[in-house]
């Protein structure tokens, strides 16, 4: 946000880059955040990516379960960021439909399972 208000404060000159931004420029892959908390957290910082986030999250509250329950329930666990880091790979072209489908099926992932954010 340092950034971001600077250049708006020096639109004449070279704009500074956040240094999330800076960061990530050079990392390799896809950029996948999974949260114990709302999706909404990592997001806060997704604009300053330098590409797309996946965020995963558990978006609900009144889940007293283990934390293994919880992440399973909302879709955070290893499997799902699994899937999410796949699909994201698939979405960049880098992998074929057929890894995440097989995935999905290896993962036992069901994909007709109601969404936790509206039950």
């Amino acid at each position: 946000m340092d950034s971001e208000r600077w250049n708006r404060l020096h639109p004449g000159e070279k704009p500074r880059v956040p240094y999330v931004t800076e960061m990530l420029a050079d990392a390799p892959g896809v950029l996948v955040a999974a949260s114990d908390y709302l999706k909404t957290l990592p997001n806060t910082v997704s604009k300053w990516m330098p590409r797309h986030l996946a965020s995963l999250g558990t978006d609900g509250f009144g889940r007293s379960e283990g934390r293994s329950s919880l992440r399973d329930f909302f879709e955070v666990d290893s499997r799902f960021i699994t899937l999410a880091t796949l699909h994201e790979l698939f979405a960049d072209g880098k992998i074929e439909k057929s890894v995440v489908d097989k995935a999905i099926k290896d993962l036992g992932i069901n994909t007709e399972k109601p969404n936790p954010i509206t039950c």
